[in-house]
């Protein structure tokens, strides 16, 4: 009789071990999902250093920031100082949307993640057309990490 009131307590003891490894595993997967959608950051902010460097008279770029914040910088440099303010305008716009990106995509938001690498990958393929090899890998290296993100948060339960 007395095994018989140890099988209730054991299988509570694993069904609690089970729970703890789960919860761990969630945790863990929301990590993983973190870090890839701070990409999104990372592009942002490293897009608008390029854009000031530029204001500023710099010479060199960031491979991660973003092409299409080049082609604008290179436009507002033809126009003068008026130009200077609305490449900050525009590019400043551009980075938030990809902060946007960055906030819904670290809550596992498929759609941002999906979004967000669609816009990079024709941001990479601008690259090609000018010929930025280096940026063009480093745009397949950053949504490679994006996708590995992507594809954890399809997992996670919403």
């Amino acid at each position: 009789m007395a095994s018989a009131g140890m099988a209730p307590a054991q299988a509570s003891e694993r069904a609690q071990q089970v729970n703890e490894r789960m919860a761990v595993s969630r945790m863990v997967a929301a990590g993983h999902v973190r870090t890839s959608a701070k990409w999104f950051y990372w592009i942002a902010g490293l897009s608008m250093i390029n854009s000031l460097v530029v204001i500023s008279g710099g010479n060199f770029h960031f491979v991660v920031g973003l092409g299409i914040t080049s082609v604008i910088d290179a436009l507002a440099r033809r126009v003068g100082s008026a130009g200077s303010i609305l490449d900050i305008i525009i590019n400043g716009f551009v980075a938030g949307v990809f902060v946007l990106f960055g906030t819904f995509a670290i809550k596992a938001q498929k759609w941002a993640f999906l979004v967000g690498m669609a816009l990079y990958l024709f941001d990479g393929l601008l690259l090609v057309s000018v010929k930025d090899y280096l940026g063009v890998a480093f745009h397949a290296y950053v949504l490679f990490a994006i996708y590995r993100g992507f594809t954890v948060a399809r997992q996670l339960p919403q």
